[in-house]
């Protein structure tokens, strides 16, 4: 450790403000730097940098350098925004799966009384409609069967099966606007 780092420490550590004031003028833009370079946020940078100072004072009877003083300066702004980084991503997995969880609460709330009614509006729509027309329906969206897939199988055409899938869903437009109206 240098002389002059030895001083330093000293005299801050005696409590004197105005050797701790120079050593944070002499070092806050720079150690900001460091910390932006690690977080990509200035504001943040500098309020980790003076969280440090305030630190630094705070605890200046008790620290000891093993290192020179700007090497401590720099390892632990550094230190102090990985760690910041680290609370932030356990922040925001933990925000994540806060909001998950509540969206399956409601959804699965909701769920049980709602897919018994949209059920029972799907099954009444699919009975008022004409035979092929359901049974077109039923082929394309439950069973995942292309519009030529149906016309083969049904022996019409392609365009017959495009014509009774809009009538299809013109009916389930009508029989769910109410329901959607609710659900949003």
């Amino acid at each position: 450790m240098f002389i002059d780092d030895l001083y330093v420490q000293k005299k801050i550590q005696g409590g004197d403000i105005g050797e701790f004031e120079r050593l944070f003028t002499r070092n806050y833009k720079a150690l900001c730097q460091v910390a932006f370079k690690i977080l990509k946020d200035m504001d943040t940078a500098e309020d980790i940098v003076q969280e440090f100072f305030y630190q630094f004072w705070k605890n200046r009877e008790s620290i000891s350098l093993r290192l020179s003083l700007n090497a401590y300066l720099y390892q632990s702004v550094r230190n102090n925004s990985l760690h910041y980084l680290g609370h932030m991503d356990i922040r925001e997995k933990y925000s994540f799966e806060i909001k998950n969880d509540f969206k399956q609460q409601i959804f699965t709330e909701t769920d049980e009384v709602g897919y018994a009614e949209l059920n029972k509006v799907v099954e009444q729509t699919l009975c008022s409609l004409p035979e092929r027309c359901s049974l077109v329906f039923r082929l394309n969206r439950f069973e995942g069967k292309k519009y030529r897939e149906i016309a083969d199988m049904l022996s019409i055409s392609v365009k017959t099966v495009e014509a009774d899938m809009g009538k299809a869903l013109q009916m389930f437009r009508k029989s769910l606007k109410d329901y959607t109206n609710q659900v949003m």
